[in-house]
């Protein structure tokens, strides 16, 4: 195997090309358990249908746990929309109608996004009182099951050279709330500093489907508060202000 063509880098991996296949290598220290789940998670999204690379192989290399995957040859959809910023609405259309399709499936194997969500918040940097009225208000909410990517942003959703789109990155999937994971999506927009086209995505949401923006924005203090525990630095403004408008 060569691991000598990298095709991204994270925090706790990185992504190489080795012909036709993906190799997510994660750094050494990384919980076996969580590997394994993403690997699962994935094989399942494929099994119930979703456009899903499969997953070939968990194995070590060199002391570090990797996911082996078939690699999709295409380019990132966030990529896309860098090199042509004048198909912004084009791209956003084919962004949330993939993100549609994939609430519309279920799969109960999921953990539930809520308790997924309580374990965050109970875990984040927060004013005790704070902490008490997420969850509160997190309890509160709807229980559902559509199935909730977690983490669906443009760097998660590639398009091959024939125009067909594949979504990668499933570690932070759940069943739950649509609208949930719509306000997810809006705030990893708000966070990489896309404002415009985070407020592009929320009306071409809506309109692609039954939910409406109130119920969005009921769960972006929630989002927020459960991203505090995961994020660092100025991102952490940005969170803060998405909390605090539950209390104004």
């Amino acid at each position: 195997m060569k691991l000598d063509r990298v095709i991204a880098v994270r925090n706790d991996k990185t992504v190489y090309r080795d012909d036709d296949r993906a190799v997510k290598v994660f750094v050494s220290g990384y919980k076996k358990s969580d590997i394994l789940g993403e690997a699962l998670k994935q094989t399942r999204m494929r099994e119930i249908g979703l456009p899903v690379p499969e997953v070939l192989e968990v194995s070590a290399i060199d002391g570090k746990w990797s996911i082996i995957s078939e690699y999709v040859n295409g380019k990132p959809l966030s990529r896309l929309i860098e090199e042509e910023c004048d198909k912004l609405d084009e791209y956003l259309d084919l962004f949330t109608e993939i993100q549609t399709i994939i609430h519309s499936t279920s799969c109960r194997d999921l953990i539930r996004l809520k308790d997924d969500m309580s374990r965050k918040i109970s875990e984040a940097e927060l004013e005790s009182t704070v902490r008490y009225s997420m969850l509160s208000k997190l309890e509160s909410m709807p229980r559902q099951s559509s199935v909730c990517h977690g983490d669906f942003n443009p760097s998660n959703v590639i398009i091959d050279e024939d125009g067909n789109a594949h979504v990668i990155d499933w570690s932070h999937t759940t069943q739950g709330s649509a609208s949930a994971d719509i306000a997810k999506t809006y705030v990893l927009f708000l966070l990489d500093g896309h404002d415009g086209a985070a407020d592009v995505y929320l009306k071409k949401i809506c309109e692609k489907t039954s939910v409406e923006e109130s119920e969005i924005k009921e769960w972006l203090p929630l989002v927020a508060a459960a991203e505090t525990a995961e994020r660092r630095g100025t991102s952490l403004s940005v969170l803060r202000e998405l909390i605090e408008s539950a209390h104004k």
